[in-house]
C-alpha cells in the first residue's frame, strides 16, 4: 500500500493513531507505543510485495551492522580509509537498486524509500566522523530513526540529532494540542495540494492539452508550466501528509518547501524546493567536496572550486533520480544554472550592475520561475513524446 495514495491508508492511518492522541492529550509519552505503530505500519505498507519486505529487512540490517560498527571504530581510530569503505558500503544498496534494472533483470535490492533511508545511514556514518556523534546508538532509536513510517517513501530527510532531541523532550497535555493542530492542519493542507489542486491540474488540464492548445509549440509550453505547478502541488502535498503525521507522532520532521516559486534566483531556489534533500546533497556532498579539494590544495581558485562543485552535486542528484537521459539533461541544466548565477552573483558584487531594489527583486523572480519551469519540463522527459 502506497503511503498516503488512498484514502483507505488515511483511515487505517487514524485507527493507529488513536492511542497516539489520546496518551498525548493526557500528558503521557506516545514515543514508545509510536515504535509499535510503525512496526504494523511498515508492515502494512509492504504486505503486498513480500520481495519489498525482505529487501527492506536485509537493507536495514545492513545498514545497522555498518553503523554501529563504525561508532565502535571511530572511538578507537580514524582511518581515512575505512571511513571512505564505510560510506560506499552504505550505499552500495542505493546504487545497486538503481542501476541492476538497466543491466539485469534483478530487481529483489529495491523497496519503496530505498533513497531516502540510505541518505540517513549514510548521514549517521559522516556525522560519527566528525564526531558530533560519539556514543553507541541504542538498537531500537536507531531503528525507529531509519525506518520512521511517516517519511518513508519520500522524505523529508530528517537528522538524527534533531529526531533524538524530540524523542527526549517531555510533552506536556498543553504542548501536545500544538503538536496536534499543527499536525491535523499539516494533513489538511496536503489534501487540499494533493487531492484537489494538484488533481485539478492534472485532470482538467495537463490531460486535455490535446484539445486546448492550437499548435505543438502551445501544447509543450502549456505542459511545461502545468506539470511545474502539478509536481510542486502533487509532492508538497505529500510532504504534508508525511509532516502531519510526524507532528501528531511527537516527532516536529523538517519542512520540504518553503513558497519556490517566488524565488529570487536558482541559488534561492534549492533553499525552498525539497529542502530536506537539497540540504543533504549540500552538507555531504558540496560542503565536503570543497573542504576536501581545499585540504589537498589541489584548486586554489575559489570560485572555481565552488563551480565544480555545483557540478558534482548536481550531476549525482541527476543520476540519483535515474540513468534516462531527461534526468542526467536535468542535472547538467541545474548545474550550468548554479554555475552561471554564481558567475554572475561574483560579477555583480564588483560592478553593482544589477541593483536590488522592488522592480528588479520581481523582474528576478519572474526569470528565475521561467527556468525553474523548463527544468521540470526537461525533468519530464515531455518533449521525447
Amino acid at each position: 500500500m502506497t503511503p498516503y495514495g488512498s484514502f483507505t491508508f488515511f483511515f487505517i492511518l487514524a485507527i493507529l493513531l488513536a492511542p497516539t492522541v489520546i496518551l498525548g492529550l493526557l500528558g503521557k509519552k506516545v514515543h514508545s507505543y509510536n515504535m509499535f505503530v510503525t512496526v504494523i505500519a511498515l508492515g502494512i505498507i509492504f504486505a503486498s510485495s513480500l520481495q519489498q519486505a525482505i529487501a527492506l529487512i536485509a537493507f536495514t540490517i545492513w545498514q545497522v551492522v555498518l553503523i554501529k560498527s563504525y561508532i565502535r571504530y571511530r572511538k578507537k581510530s580514524n582511518s581515512d580509509f575505512i571511513f571512505y569503505l564505510t560510506v560506499v558500503l552504505s550505499l552500495v544498496p542505493l546504487i545497486l537498486s538503481k542501476l541492476l534494472p538497466y543491466f539485469s533483470t534483478i530487481t529483489f535490492i529495491g523497496f519503496l524509500g530505498i533513497s531516502y533511508l540510505t541518505f540517513k545511514g549514510t548521514q549517521l556514518v559522516m556525522e560519527t566522523r566528525d564526531g558530533l556523534i560519539k556514543q553507541d546508538l541504542p538498537l531500537y532509536r536507531l531503528l525507529y530513526f531509519i525506518l520512521f513510517f511517516p517519511t518513508i517513501s519520500s522524505g523529508p530527510i530528517d537528522r538524527y540529532r534533531r529526531f533524538a532531541k524530540d524523542l527526549e523532550i517531555e510533552i506536556s497535555r498543553e504542548e501536545y494540542k500544538l503538536y496536534l493542530y499543527e499536525g491535523i492542519n499539516k494533513i489538511f493542507r496536503g489534501f487540499l495540494y494533493k487531492y484537489i489542486i494538484g488533481y485539478s491540474i492534472n485532470y482538467y488540464f495537463i490531460s486535455k492539452l490535446k484539445f486546448i492548445a492550437h499548435s505543438p509549440f502551445e501544447h509543450h509550453l502549456y505542459y511545461m508550466y502545468a506539470y511545474s505547478l502539478y509536481l510542486f502541488f502533487d509532492f508538497a502535498g505529500y510532504s504534508a501528509f508525511a509532516i502531519g503525521v510526524s507532528y501528531i507522532m511527537g516527532i516536529k520532521s523538517p519542512e520540504n518547501f518553503n513558497k519556490p516559486f517566488i524565488s529570487r534566483n536558482i541559488k534561492d531556489f534549492w533553499n525552498r524546493w525539497h529542502m530536506s534533500l537539497s540540504f543533504w546533497f549540500r552538507d555531504y556532498v558540496y560542503m565536503r567536496f570543497i573542504f576536501w579539494m581545499t585540504k589537498k590544495k589541489w584548486i586554489k581558485n575559489r570560485n572555481t572550486l565552488s563551480n565544480l562543485g555545483y557540478i558534482l552535486l548536481f550531476l549525482l542528484m541527476g543520476f540519483w533520480h535515474g540513468l534516462e537521459a531527461q534526468y542526467i539533461i536535468y542535472g547538467i541544466y541545474h548545474a550550468l544554472l548554479m554555475v552561471g548565477y554564481n558567475t554572475f552573483e561574483r560579477f555583480n558584487k564588483k560592478h553593482k550592475w544589477w541593483p536590488q531594489n522592488k522592480w528588479t527583486h520581481a523582474i528576478s523572480v519572474i526569470i528565475t520561475f521561467h527556468f525553474i519551469c523548463l527544468g521540470f519540463y526537461i525533468f519530464s522527459g515531455y518533449y521525447f513524446n
